[in-house]
């Protein structure tokens, strides 16, 4: 007989480690073990087309940039001859072309923004903008800060007028900095109009805007001509005529700053003009991502008038702002 095995003998955990360790039918623990391996699906998933989606290229309008390209020449000519025929008994005239090209830059960014209660908002931002050429007109003193106390009443006067529908209501808190945003740049256009009331003010507006308008024009004509090598495949511009506007820009403020008087120098026209062409080029440019931001969202787009027009008009306003900052601190 043979010898019987013995059955009170515990099994150890240590027993237990080997067996499972010498078992080759178990899996590894930690690697494909935690659950059964799926049948591989050989089929081309959607979220993989989805991913390798040929991204739309938006094609860029020759006719639309020589149009935009002009309209930001007339409107540069406009705001040099203003501050140039402009007087201290003769500055109605030059306040009433800036309200007009206020109402514009309202009407394009009014549209563009929709911030709430939107007609609302176009009236008292209107109404700010009248106050504020007339303060730069009449002030005793020709300064900035009434201006800025008169774009943050208007500010707060639209935020009112926003609250009393509940649709509006809500959308406060998204859209505050859109309302100062388009309060403030009809505001800047009154700045011009202080600063043909200061010493050095109408040699920088036409140093300023000459240099922002050239650059504007050259970019986009140059898009219109060669748009390339594009910005984005949404955005229609090409970074040639960006870099070219800038350049020629400043080259034109240099040239200028050689033939006007002290304190102005090729070198301070040139400064002048760079920072003046770099700020017109940014608005515009970014008027353009945003446009390219709601199409990629599916939004509506803006009124084609308004959306052309938008990035000049923000683009002088700020050159306004740009050109007080460099006249007193920087030429003074």
């Amino acid at each position: 007989m043979f010898p019987s095995m013995p059955q009170d003998d515990p099994w150890d955990a240590e027993a237990s480690q080997q067996v499972a360790r010498m078992s080759p039918g178990r899996p590894k623990a930690g690697m494909y073990g935690a659950v059964p391996d799926e049948e591989e699906d050989d089929r081309p998933s959607s979220e993989s087309d989805d991913e390798f989606e040929e991204i739309e290229i938006i094609p860029v309008r020759p006719k639309l940039s020589v149009a935009i390209a002009g309209f930001a020449a007339l409107l540069a000519i406009a705001l040099i001859l203003g501050s140039a025929t402009s007087g201290p008994d003769a500055r109605a005239s030059y306040a009433i072309v800036l309200f007009g090209v206020q109402l514009l830059g309202l009407l394009a960014w009014i549209m563009a923004l929709q911030p709430p209660a939107a007609r609302i908002t176009a009236a008292i931002a209107a109404v700010t903008a009248l106050a504020a050429d007339y303060l730069a007109v009449t002030d005793d003193t020709a300064e900035l800060l009434p201006l800025l106390y008169v774009g943050a009443a208007g500010t707060v006067v639209a935020l009112i007028g926003q609250v009393f529908k509940s649709e509006d209501r809500q959308r406060i808190s998204d859209t505050y900095r859109t309302t100062a945003m388009i309060v403030f740049g009809a505001v800047a256009y009154s700045v011009l109009i202080v600063l043909t009331r200061q010493p050095v003010g109408t040699q920088a507006i036409l140093v300023a805007c000459t240099g922002a308008g050239l650059a504007l024009l050259v970019s986009r004509l140059t898009d219109a001509v060669f748009p390339k090598p594009r910005i984005a495949a949404q955005v229609p511009r090409g970074a040639t005529g960006i870099v070219l506007g800038a350049m020629v820009g400043t080259l034109a403020s240099a040239m200028l700053g050689s033939y006007l008087v002290l304190p102005f120098t090729p070198a301070k026209g040139a400064v002048v003009g760079l920072v003046a062409a770099v700020a017109a080029i940014l608005v515009d440019l970014a008027v353009n991502f945003g446009e390219a931001g709601r199409r990629l969202a599916g939004e509506a787009p803006t009124f084609w008038l308004a959306r052309h027009m938008q990035g000049p008009l923000g683009g002088f306003a700020l050159v306004a702002a740009t050109t007080y900052a460099m006249a007193h601190l920087y030429l003074t």
